[in-house]
């Protein structure tokens, strides 16, 4: 902890061990649940703590992102998400979660364009596209390409030089539009689009994927308006599992580049970042209203297969506060795309407004979550489902990048190195005789 929190050790947590008693300090934080500092408590017990999931366990102190699942809070730096995702723009809040306040005006416009002038890529990497299969999944792409940028941008690989930190979290950022870009145009098998950076992030994006080489593609202010709140939203999450792996990457010393990768990967599993796109398939199975009462059902039985997604999360109990936002501007877009009377949104409201009153739902705190919302949009403006995680991995690079960079900067950083609980054999001979029943 920082050495102010050190100064103010006032409270302990005391421990009993076979009349043997310990004491560890107790910070508290500006808001939310305090910790106990236990990284002393091997050296004194000779015990570790047993946590699967890291689900009681504060893995580092940090300054950015607070959430508070039982009131559906969620703020960046401060901020609420619903401010940030109508007075703010992607790059504003990217600006917010690396520096850690609002840019004026003028440090805003500075700051976009240091951002635009690194959305193109190397011309080299169109070669490394080449070499995927046409059919392979975009998220694919994102992990290779993304891991690959440190072989073409050897000048920021310093972690040690501040200077070269940000320049390495400005080009990511950039970047990863233009890849996950690239990445859908190559799975359509058309021609790549050269980034505009006379258009915002946004703009940028969409023009990116929909144009062509037959046509301009002209950028919607309410597409685009919605595609930056979906950005915004999906921005930051606190120690989630891909930011958590991009900070246990970071420990090691690995370049920014690897791990940022190494988050992507982490995203890329159904039950984080694909669970958008899980959440629109579930609903396409369902079909039609009239198959809710049967579908609640099958959630309820626990023999069944059948997962109710985009209900529910981890931290949340209550609203997810960015399925609120998401809810108002999935409106907004179907209306303006002419899908006026969509079944699946129909479907998912009238699933909505049934699992909500209904009494399995409300003891177990399973409400909606940005998940259940955002494929909605993201097919209405125009995007297969294999592109809702390459989509939620470029928002999330503002989170990683800025995580990252805290930890860089955390003067009692240390390597990550869980420790295990071992149930295996004892020590045993090589010539004992051996057993199959575990060949796997």
């Amino acid at each position: 902890m920082s050495k102010d929190k050190n100064s103010k050790k006032e409270k302990f947590a005391k421990l009993i061990i076979d009349n043997n008693s310990y004491s560890f300090p107790i910070y508290s934080s500006t808001e939310g649940e305090s910790v106990i500092d236990i990284t002393k408590l091997h050296s004194k017990t000779k015990f570790f703590t047993y946590d699967p999931g890291f689900t009681s366990t504060a893995s580092c102190e940090s300054k950015i992102t607070y959430i508070d699942g039982e009131k559906g809070i969620l703020r960046y730096r401060g901020y609420d998400i619903e401010e940030l995702a109508d007075k703010s723009d992607f790059i504003e809040v990217v600006n917010l979660l690396i520096y850690g306040d609002l840019p004026n005006k003028s440090q805003l416009t500075k700051y976009k364009n240091l951002i635009s002038r690194h959305t193109l890529l190397h011309e080299q990497i169109i070669n490394f596209f080449q070499g995927f299969r046409r059919d392979a999944h975009p998220m694919a792409m994102m992990v290779g390409v993304m891991g690959a940028l440190s072989s073409f941008y050897q000048d920021t690989l310093d972690i040690k030089d501040a200077h070269q930190r940000q320049e390495a979290t400005r080009r990511i950022v950039a970047k990863s539009s233009t890849i996950g870009a690239m990445a859908y145009k190559y799975s359509i098998g058309q021609s790549f689009v050269s980034p505009k950076n006379n258009l915002s992030f946004s703009e940028n994006f969409l023009h990116m994927c929909f144009s062509n080489t037959a046509e301009e593609y002209k950028v919607s202010p309410i597409l685009a308006k919605a595609m930056d709140i979906i950005f915004i939203l999906h921005a930051d999450h606190e120690q989630n599992a891909s930011t958590s792996t991009v900070r246990l990457a970071g420990s090691s010393g690995a370049n920014p580049f690897a791990c940022i990768a190494a988050g992507v990967s982490s995203l890329w599993g159904p039950a984080h970042g694909g669970a958008n796109q899980a959440a629109l398939e579930m609903l396409e199975e369902i079909g039609s209203s009239k198959n809710i009462k049967k579908y609640i059902n099958k959630a309820k039985n626990k023999k069944d297969n059948f997962k109710l997604m985009g209900f529910g999360h981890r931290v949340y109990k209550n609203y997810d506060p960015r399925a609120k936002i998401l809810k108002k501007i999935c409106k907004k877009v179907l209306n303006h795309v002419g899908i006026n009377n969509d079944p699946i949104l129909q479907l998912a409201m009238d699933l909505e407004a049934i699992a909500l009153k209904d009494k399995y739902f409300i003891e177990k705190k399973l409400y909606p979550n940005v998940d259940f919302y955002s494929g909605i949009i993201l097919k209405a403006i125009g995007f297969p489902p294999e592109m809702f995680t390459v989509i939620f991995a470029i928002a999330r690079t503002a989170g990683w990048t800025a995580q990252w960079t805290e930890m860089i900067e955390d003067p009692i950083q240390k390597i990550g190195r869980p420790r295990q609980l071992y149930t295996g054999n004892l020590i045993t001979k090589y010539g004992k005789k051996r057993s199959r029943k575990n060949t796997r």
